[in-house]
């Protein structure tokens, strides 16, 4: 199925981020600084520019308050703020307190003492926030100062929400794939949220990164009317600690608090600091793909039934089947799980299409979704997103699982970059919705996304496979594929439609990922088999 949108955008919203962008890049060109030095102190200003607006309407209900109710005035206790979930500011840490300093002043020193002040009052953020502004000129800081008080105070939480997002979708653009480690699209994210429904409970990433995965579960839970920090236990888990510190911030900016574990000792290979094993409602994640040298025989106390890798250890070295496992053993009896994965995992051989079949033989993989190439900034590979259900099992669907071939549903926002428009997310969501026999739930895409729905499966809607899109395959089915769970192997292509260049490209590439997969295989099981040769002419 082809749907290719409208390149639109939010034309206004466009245009303030890139203005803001300009302004930071020009801050790069005249700092000399790298990315990952001066990405930090932009997001710590744009953070207390959207702090600051929570907090002055927050001021002013308590000044409404006190007035209406002839009482003393609460405007300056901190916990008049966090009851509301806003933080508090003190007067030095103000944005508009640094926009007003004059250039004479020492500003760098200032937005350092503002941040440490920020920390004092709203202990969550402990340790969070940028204190290397004394690195730049104070023409430099007041320049930018007054770039990023030009978004609007009456900018809503969503906008300030997309700006903050961008930025971090742009230093990991300028990052390249180290900025990719921990940026994964929003629109891939939302799919995510949308198809696993977070309504409530605990919820669980344990390659978090930025926090990108959290913030659009809160927006999820937003849009739906109910109150994200009342909802949802936020539990994290990232390696590195400049990017931990960056998702706690990212929380805060949304109004949002977690339990993140990052930095130090902290791996989720060999550590589980949150006791996961069968505690979590929702699984979460984007995790690094293919990854190496895992020190298995740190694991092996870790392997079997209730614990962290109930399947086994994969005898390849390659970590996907060992990310997979902790997803699946985080969920409880009811849990659910979407997450990012390399192509070449769905159709892995050898062990890992052992440990794959159990997985299978669980019924807990509940939908496979290809997703073309360039959604991600810095990787042109395309990707498959998995969603687990572990309360599916028992149900009617429970010996199947729903394949979707989302390659060719996409805008394309530049030359080189895709995403999914609100509608195209939407009409995805419902059709795994179509599947299960739920009710339908166009908050996100609208009328657009109905309409398109009604419009592939008819006006009354009712779940059919369609060639080139969907495929509800059985157990049996999958088996007779060898326990695949590559998409294309079941949804076929839609009558009148032939395989494009683009299609050929991306199936060659997942061919070669494959083939590399296979020849790692193939050294080891010479190393293996020459050391035991070895052994045997010894003896």
């Amino acid at each position: 199925m082809r749907w290719i949108a409208s390149p639109e955008k939010d034309a206004t919203t466009a245009t303030l981020e890139k203005r803001l962008w300009d302004a930071a890049d020009q801050f790069r060109a005249n700092s000399g600084l790298k990315a990952q030095e001066y990405s930090g102190p932009i997001l710590g200003l744009i953070f207390l520019r959207f702090a600051e607006v929570r907090f002055a309407a927050q001021r002013a209900r308590l000044a409404t308050a006190a007035a209406s109710a002839r009482r003393g005035s609460r405007v300056d206790e901190p916990t008049a703020y966090h009851a509301a979930g806003v933080l508090y500011l003190a007067p030095e840490a103000r944005f508009d307190h640094l926009l007003t300093l004059p250039e004479a002043a020492d500003i760098g020193a200032s937005v350092n003492a503002a941040m440490r002040a920020i920390e004092q009052h709203n202990p969550q953020l402990a340790g969070v926030l940028p204190k290397t502004y004394n690195l730049f000129t104070a023409t430099l800081l007041k320049e930018l100062l007054k770039k990023v008080s030009e978004i609007p105070a009456s900018v809503d939480f969503d906008a300030f929400g997309r700006i903050y997002e961008y930025f971090l979708g742009e230093f990991a653009r300028s990052e390249g794939q180290k900025g990719g480690e921990f940026y994964t699209p929003a629109s891939i994210v939302k799919l995510l949220t949308e198809v696993i429904e977070p309504f409530h409970g605990r919820i669980l990433d344990p390659a978090c990164g930025s926090g990108g995965m959290f913030v659009q579960s809160a927006r999820f839970v937003a849009e739906h009317q109910r109150n994200p920090a009342a909802e949802l236990a936020i539990c994290g888990v990232e390696k590195t600690d400049e990017t931990g510190r960056l998702c706690r911030l990212n929380l805060a900016v949304h109004g949002l608090e977690g339990d993140i574990r990052h930095g130090g000792n902290v791996n989720s290979y060999y550590d589980d600091p949150h006791n996961a094993t069968g505690q979590f409602d929702f699984v979460l994640a984007n995790p690094p793909f293919n990854v190496n040298a895992v020190d298995k025989e740190r694991l092996k106390e870790m392997v079997g039934p209730g614990r962290r890798f109930p399947f086994g250890l994969p005898r390849t070295d390659n970590a996907n089947y060992l990310w997979i496992q902790l997803f699946y053993a985080s969920l409880n009896a009811r849990g659910r799980a979407g997450f990012v994965m390399a192509n070449s995992a769905a159709d892995a051989r050898a062990s890992e299409q052992e440990l794959r079949q159990q997985l299978i033989a669980s019924g807990a993989v509940e939908a496979m979704v290809a997703v073309g190439p360039n959604f991600f900034y810095t990787v042109t590979l395309p990707c498959t997103l998995w969603f687990l259900d572990k309360g599916k099992a028992g149900t009617p669907r429970g010996d199947r699982v729903l394949f979707i071939d989302a390659r060719h549903i996409y805008r394309q926002i530049d030359r080189a970059h895709r995403e999914w428009t609100p509608a195209q997310i939407g009409f995805l969501a419902n059709l795994v919705r179509l599947h299960r026999g739920d009710a339908l739930d166009f908050t996100l895409g609208g009328d657009e996304a109905a309409a398109k729905i009604r419009e592939v499966f008819g006006a009354a809607p009712v779940y059919a496979d369609i060639p080139g899109l969907c495929k509800a395959a059985t157990l049996s089915e999958v088996e007779g594929q060898g326990w695949s769970l590559n998409p294309g192997r079941y949804v076929g292509v839609a009558p009148g439609e032939t395989v494009s260049d683009e299609d050929f490209k991306a199936q060659l590439e997942a061919l070669n990922e494959e083939l590399e997969t296979l020849n790692a295989q193939a050294r080891e099981l010479e190393a293996t088999i020459a050391a035991n040769v070895a052994e045997i002419l010894e003896a």
